[in-house]
């Protein structure tokens, strides 16, 4: 028996079951893995609350949850390249908030052994949501780029991965953020009224990257940045559609070579994220409402 934490119709965290079930036997061409770590990203939430019912509809009853980390216990016949007791990565779409699962080996990909499980958990979403957005954006080395929302997970790996290009990074984030942003190697700024006048102030920008959303931060972008190809956004809104500003782009075709890259990135040290809370797979409730709230630092992890 396992935990499961499953959703019947959409709405806010109270929609959340906490469930225990049995792991059936692995299909033709499924692997069962044993999570370790399982991310939460702002997706989950909207996705349950139906924000994303239009363009990606569910049958439900559903189980949230897009990144996970954890140790393979059975594999089908039919199944290469994994074995019972592999440790592994699984990037795929919902079906994450489990203790076990059964997953087609596609989904999988080895986890490096110099990679916790945590961090291992937290690259799929956060870290190729950063690199797709800073090579949509064309980030060169001298240039300045702002992000919007530096304290969250996708900030956090955007300001790193610019940093190690050799880029300057100006983040907005709120002021009991600003000396963990600058830690990063960004210079804080805050949201609100006179953010453009203070990233004037300091020279303006070359790009930006939107990783908070709304209409304060895509009303700031077309105010500093002529050119809007070279901003990006991981908060999709009506907002940025409006302004005509293109998502990051990182599509489920591309995620093997963009996990593979930011893999690799987390394997140097370069990408790293701090765990704000780990908090047991049963509460996966109080993650969404804390999630839902906003200014999590770095990223909360589910421990089943």
């Amino acid at each position: 028996m396992g935990t499961t934490i499953c959703f019947d119709d959409y709405g806010d965290s109270s929609v959340l079951r906490v469930r225990e079930e049995e792991t059936p036997p692995v299909n033709a061409g499924e692997v069962r893995v044993s999570y370790r770590a399982i991310a939460v990203n702002p997706a989950d939430w909207k996705i349950v609350s139906g924000y994303a019912r239009d363009f990606l509809p569910l049958q439900l009853p559903a189980v949230p949850g897009n990144e996970s980390a954890g140790v393979v216990t059975a594999v089908a016949p039919d199944v290469t390249g994994f074995a019972v007791g592999d440790e592994v990565i699984r990037v795929g779409l919902g079906n994450s908030y489990r203790a076990e699962a059964n997953v087609p080996a596609a989904e999988l990909l080895s986890k490096p052994a110099d990679i916790d499980f945590e961090q291992a958990a937290s690259l799929a979403v956060a870290g190729c949501s950063a690199y797709a957005g800073l090579e949509r954006i064309a980030l060169q080395a001298g240039e300045t780029l702002l992000v919007h929302g530096g304290a969250g997970g996708v900030g956090i790996a955007v300001t790193q991965i610019a940093t190690h290009l050799g880029a300057k990074v100006i983040s907005t984030a709120s002021a009991h953020n600003h000396e963990f942003v600058a830690g990063l190697g960004a210079t804080p700024v805050t949201y609100g009224p006179g953010l453009v006048d203070e990233v004037r102030a300091l020279g303006g920008v070359d790009a930006v990257f939107d990783a908070h959303g709304g209409a304060g931060c895509v009303a700031a972008t077309p105010a500093l940045l002529s050119d809007l190809t070279r901003a990006t956004t991981a908060a999709q809104d009506e907002h940025s559609a409006a302004a005509g500003i293109a998502h990051v782009g990182a599509s489920m075709a591309d995620m093997g070579r963009l996990m593979a890259a930011v893999t690799d990135l987390a394997r140097e040290g370069v990408v790293r994220f701090p765990v704000q809370e780990r908090i047991p797979l049963a509460e996966a409730a109080r993650a969404f409402d804390i999630s839902r709230a906003g200014h999590v630092r770095g990223k909360l992890v589910l421990v089943p």
